[in-house]
C-alpha cells in the first residue's frame, strides 16, 4: 500500500478501492471537526459527500497544491452549498452570517466543560467566514498560503480576517462569561483548547460516536 497522499491518490485513480478506503480513514477525522461545530447532526452526511465530490472530479487534482487543501476546499463547498440551502432568503453573506443566524441547532458533543462549551457556542456565533478561519487554523492548523488557498482569498485578507476574528471571538466569549479572566486565559491559549476539542472527538470517535 503505498505511503503518502498523493501516491494513495494515484492508486485510486487507477481503481484501487484500498487507497481511497485509506486516505478515507487518514482525514475522516479531520473532515468531521470541519462540519461538527457547523452543521452539527448533519456532518456526517457532509463528510460523506465531500468524499464522494472526490471520487467524482479526482482526476481533476493535478497535485498543484496539498491534497489537505483539496480536500478541505471541497468541504468548504460542500458546507457552502448545505448552508444556502438552510438560507430562508437568497444568497447567504458569509462575511456577515453565523450559522447561529441560519437556525442550526449547536452541538455539545465535543465540550466536556463550560470553558469549552463558551468557545464552541463563541464560533458558532462568528460570521461564518471568520468562523472557517479560526477554526482550520486553530482546530487543523492550516496556515499561510494553505489556508488562502482553502478559504478562496489573498494571505493578507486571511491575515485580516484571522485578526477580526479574534477581535470577535473575544466579544463572544464576554457575551457567554461575566468572568474577564476566564475569557483572557481562553484567548490566550487557544492552540491548547483547540488540541483539547481534537483529542476528545477523537476518543469519542473510538468509542463509536461518528
Amino acid at each position: 500500500m503505498p505511503d503518502s497522499d498523493l501516491e494513495l491518490l494515484e492508486a485510486w485513480r487507477g481503481g484501487d478501492a484500498k487507497a481511497g478506503n485509506a486516505l478515507f480513514d487518514r482525514y475522516f477525522d479531520a473532515v468531521f471537526r470541519f462540519f461538527r461545530n457547523k452543521v452539527a447532526d448533519h456532518a456526517d452526511d457532509l463528510v460523506q459527500q465531500t468524499f464522494l465530490a472526490l471520487v467524482q472530479a479526482r482526476d481533476r487534482f493535478r497535485g498543484d497544491a496539498s491534497f489537505r487543501t483539496y480536500l478541505f476546499t471541497a468541504a468548504r463547498s460542500k458546507l457552502f452549498n448545505y448552508l444556502e440551502r438552510r438560507a430562508r432568503e437568497g444568497a447567504v453573506d458569509y462575511g456577515v452570517t453565523s450559522c447561529e443566524d441560519l437556525g442550526i441547532s449547536p452541538t455539545g458533543v465535543l465540550a466536556r466543560d463550560q470553558q469549552q462549551q463558551h468557545l464552541l457556542h463563541a464560533l458558532r456565533r462568528l460570521p461564518i467566514e471568520l468562523q472557517l478561519a479560526l477554526e482550520l487554523f486553530y482546530f487543523e492548523r492550516v496556515r499561510g498560503p494553505e489556508l488562502a488557498e482553502v478559504l478562496g482569498v489573498p494571505e493578507g485578507t486571511v491575515r485580516s480576517r484571522l485578526r477580526r476574528g479574534r477581535e470577535l471571538l473575544r466579544e463572544r466569549l464576554l457575551e457567554l462569561s461575566a468572568n474577564a479572566e476566564v475569557v483572557e486565559t481562553t484567548m490566550s491559549n487557544l492552540d491548547d483548547w483547540a488540541e483539547r476539542v481534537r483529542q476528545q472527538l477523537e476518543q469519542r470517535r473510538g468509542e463509536g460516536e461518528r
